[in-house]
């Protein structure tokens, strides 16, 4: 078995709309309503199901506000993107702080959404080498 990337990530939450609100607004995300009820958010080629947490379907009844923590990329300097989020009202825990990411060094801020989910938001300073790669 080999795998080859991520294709989303399901957050629980609070209130749907709030929700959507703050990712669109906060970090430039894109709603869309797959189905009726059915929403998620879209940035790049990735994306981010947001599901009622009194409504989940039953393979998922044990995920709950406030849970997730999940990293996504920018192309923004992470200390501009503190800078607007901190205008917004929206108070930064940690950052910039360099870290080890999936692909290389990253420098990273954090904050938490509507419902209390961890979210970091990272530059990628240095990408590692891959094994089959040369330096």
């Amino acid at each position: 078995m080999s795998l080859i990337g991520l294709d989303h990530i399901v957050l629980s939450v609070r209130d749907v709309e709030a929700s959507l609100q703050f990712y669109e607004r906060m970090l430039g995300m894109a709603r869309r309503e797959e189905r009726p009820g059915k929403w998620s958010l879209h940035f790049g080629s990735n994306k981010i199901s947001i599901q009622q947490f009194d409504s989940v379907p039953e393979i998922a009844k044990n995920t709950l506000p406030g849970t997730g923590n999940f990293c996504v990329l920018s192309d923004q300097p992470v200390g501009q993107f503190a800078d607007a989020l901190k205008i917004s009202g929206i108070t930064i825990i940690d950052g910039p702080v360099e870290r080890d990411g999936a692909t290389g060094l990253i420098e990273s801020i954090y904050f938490h959404d509507p419902d209390g989910n961890l979210v970091e938001v990272s530059n990628l300073i240095a990408r590692r080498l891959k094994q089959n790669e040369t330096e």
